[in-house]
């Protein structure tokens, strides 16, 4: 029978392929089998009321209903007519169900998922909602099952692992939420990495120099001239404490085992950028806010562009399919943006195990909770997993167990706690009238922790970073794993009260793009990690360039790729001597030219190639081929490192020639003929399933962009490849004097079927830069779609 079964499904698979190859009145039929109906009337069991579904010529749907019952409802409806594959993909990744239909090549990653327990702690989320948001989850869930019982046609992806979908329950539409919050929180692994490098002799001190903390003159995002007078200036903690469990070489192997399985799932998260100004600052004389955050690429977008309709309740944005609610946007009243905070909410412990019976925690012998799993694998026997939990939470390294004479690494992470109703908190969001109501919404936050920007038509202007801050014991910096005995619990979390926030700066704008919140010495922190405060600076020097500014200034910020990468690098590039001829001339065209990393550059390649070189620099201590931290690299160059003293070869003497051999190195991987940036440098949207199958040609795209990590419009790259696989996954430009006049754009489309027009209709307007207007009203109607209560 399971034979037959496969060869059926190979049956199925060539027909299908036969068919799209074939293109003709083959190709219509396809189309006409697999797209949603999204004109006419739709009766559905449940709904309470007619809904009307407008869709624009792009694709943006708009939601007029009587009821927010029934306009969750809706929007359930019309994530699965146009998104059904990508949330039945999202809700199998969260709970660790891909073997189930894709085979054996996903056990790894199913196991990993299991053992961290995200479909528990959503099913423990939905439980800890009050009424009001059971009901939200409740309405959405009622949508997406009703549609499904039409018997409506499925995607392709169906078709091709032959398998329908089930029936949805709540814990699948909160797994999405932990999953985004796992994509967001990456310190376990900051942790991890920084115990490896430990483990291979590398220096507490040595690895604050490959590491660097965020420099003391760096920006913040929040000002000393807003916040109050400085307390008693609290000291950093040590990069690495003390009490750190001092790490062997099974710990290497453990945590490099570890490391390289959690590198093999994909992760979403990049970058982010926003910025608010108010009207002090602007042509309209009301506040303009921007937002893009920087998120993965892929087939389908992550992110869909509706408007909701209600009594009450009136936003639009971009809302994530799985997940009711806009996520970023604006009501009839205020707008807002997110970008990361990067918040240190997660701790590795290192447990003293007993013959796996327990662990020692606070003296005694504490025993572990078992979580018995059952992962089902297509085509294979079921592969049965075992998950200890520990006071902190699971043992993640139980799933590389395979490593001699390493201990237990347990997990404490705020998105694990049995409270969290941050959907609530999104809820109150998209309805709130003023400042006060939308830091009250706020208050119900967990996490993943995030810089939300905020204006109102008023005039105001705003800034809060809401989530669960843990409280460490003095000596415990959150950088590296510590003991699990009680020792450095947790002791609490950081109150409401004292979250960081603004409202209406001295300065007239807010920056935030992944940088420090605090100025130097206050209390609160949140992490000791941050990204790199090029893009911020960046964004500071356009707002501060002009007087006033308009929706169009904003839209040139969001697309300019001047990097400050070059900037910085550019005096070493003059101070380069031993050069041959081939790269004398290339530093003279490197040092005439602007930094722009425009996707015609063939300059920018050449840059981009060279830097790529010197992080090649410390490949032999750290055991990584690229080492992406230009401030160290800078500080190498400029005052010498033990790794630019190459003993085994001749020609490099110091860092100077290491920089110079580099040059030439980059020379030698380009050719002769150099090509233009974006030639190389390529946005890359694969489809998770189909990129392994015939359909890859129909199904994944590439195109030309410019950029790089460190540039407003971020380009951030393979150092192999020079691929682009993450970039500014939505962008918006939201116009408080004239709130018709926002702009909105995410790549790809609307659609996640392949055989709609409106697959990837968007995607050249992307990357141009261009925007579809944001609008709540005068927006021109394609489809109309009658949603109605049925039997």
């Amino acid at each position: 029978m399971r034979r037959l079964l496969r060869f059926l499904g190979r049956l199925l698979l060539f027909f299908v392929v036969l068919v799209v190859l074939a293109g003709g009145v083959g190709w219509l039929w396809l189309r006409g089998a697999t797209l949603p109906q999204h004109s006419g009337r739709l009766a559905l069991r449940g709904l309470m009321a007619p809904v009307e579904v407008l869709r624009e010529p792009s694709g943006v749907v708009h939601l007029k209903a009587h009821s927010e019952e029934d306009l969750f409802f809706a929007l359930g409806v019309v994530h699965a007519q146009d998104r059904l594959w990508q949330m039945e993909f999202q809700r199998r990744v969260g709970a660790g169900r891909l073997s189930e239909v894709v085979g054996p090549a996903t056990v790894n990653q199913d196991k990993f998922l299991r053992t961290w327990g995200f479909y528990h702690a959503a099913e423990q989320a939905y439980d800890s909602l009050s009424p009001e948001g059971k009901a939200i989850v409740n309405a959405y869930v009622a949508g997406i099952n009703a549609y499904l019982e039409t018997d409506p046609p499925l995607p392709l992806e169906y078709r091709l692992l032959g398998f329908r979908p089930e029936p949805w329950k709540p814990a699948d539409v909160l797994v999405w939420a932990k999953m985004m919050a796992y994509d967001l929180s990456a310190n376990w692994e900051e942790e991890l990495e920084r115990y490896r490098l430990l483990a291979r002799g590398i220096r507490p001190e040595r690895l604050a120099q490959l590491l660097p903390a965020y420099p003391q003159n760096g920006v913040t995002i929040l000002q000393a001239a807003d916040l109050p007078p400085l307390p008693k200036p609290q000291p950093a903690p040590a990069p690495a404490p003390s009490p750190t469990p001092k790490p062997d070489a099974a710990t290497r192997t453990q945590a490099e085992a570890l490391l390289e399985l959690a590198r093999s799932i994909p992760r979403f998260m990049e970058a982010s950028n926003n910025w608010v100004i108010a009207g002090s600052r602007t042509t309209t004389g009301k506040p303009l806010l921007a937002d893009d955050p920087h998120l993965g690429l892929g087939v389908p977008s992550l992110w869909y562009l509706a408007h909701l309709e209600a009594p009450g309740y009136n936003a639009i944005g971009a809302t994530l399919p799985g997940l009711p609610g806009v996520v970023i946007g604006h009501n009839d009243r205020i707008a807002w943006g997110v970008t990361n905070v990067g918040a240190d909410v997660q701790d590795l412990y290192v447990l003293e195990d007993n013959a796996s019976t327990g662990y020692r925690y606070k003296g005694r012998l504490e025993p572990y909770r078992i979580r018995n799993e059952v992962i089902k694998v297509k085509g294979e026997p079921d592969v049965a997993l075992k998950v200890r939990e520990s006071v902190y939470g699971p043992v993640i390294s139980d799933v590389v167990s395979d490593v001699p004479g390493s201990k237990p690494l347990a997990l404490r992470w705020t998105a694990l706690d049995a409270q969290d109703r941050l959907l609530e908190a999104f809820a109150g969001i998209n309805r709130a009238r003023n400042w006060t109501e939308f830091t009250e919404a706020l208050a119900r936050y967990s996490t993943p922790s995030q810089n939300f920007v905020y204006a109102d038509i008023d005039g105001n202007i705003g800034y809060i970073a809401p989530g669960k801050f843990p409280i460490r014991k003095a000596g415990h910096s959150g950088l590296t794993p510590v003991p699990g005995d009680g020792s450095f619990d947790w002791q609490g979390y950081v109150p409401f009260e004292r979250w960081a926030r603004v409202l209406n700066p001295k300065e007239g704008f807010i920056v935030t793009a992944n940088n420090r919140v605090l100025p130097p010495g206050y209390p609160n922190q949140m992490s000791l990690e941050w990204a790199e405060p090029l893009r911020a600076e960046r964004i500071r020097q356009l707002i501060l360039s002009k007087e006033k500014l308009s929706p169009e200034d904003m839209q040139a910020m969001q697309q300019d790729q001047y990097s400050l990468l070059y900037r910085d690098f550019r005096p070493l590039l003059q101070a380069l001597s031993a050069l041959s001829e081939r790269a004398k001339t290339w530093r003279a065209r490197l040092l005439a030219w602007d930094g722009n990393m425009r996707p015609d550059s063939v300059e920018a390649t050449v840059f981009q190639t060279w830097y790529t070189e010197l992080t090649r620099l410390p490949a032999k201590e750290v055991g990584q081929e690229f080492w992406d931290e230009p401030r160290y690299l800078l500080q190498a160059m400029q005052s010498g490192d033990p790794n630019c003293d190459q003993k085994e070869t001749e020609v490099v003497e110091g860092c100077l020639d290491f920089a110079a051999l580099a040059l030439d190195t980059a020379l030698d991987r380009l050719g002769d003929n150099p090509p233009a940036w974006g030639s190389l440098h390529q946005a890359v949207f694969d489809h998770p399933i189909l990129t392994n199958s015939p359909l890859k040609r129909f199904s994944d795209r590439k195109v030309p962009f410019g950029g790089d990590r460190y540039t407003v419009n971020v380009g951030p790259y393979n150092a192999k490849t020079f691929e682009q696989t993450h970039g500014p996954s939505y962008r918006h430009i939201v116009d408080l004097a004239d709130l018709n006049n926002s702009r909105f754009i995410h790549p790809m489309g609307q659609s996640g079927n392949l055989l709609s027009a409106q697959f990837d209709d968007l995607l050249p307007m992307w990357q141009k830069g261009a925007y579809l207007p944001m609008r709540t009203e005068g927006y021109p109607v394609r489809e109309r779609l009658s949603l109605e209560p049925g039997r």
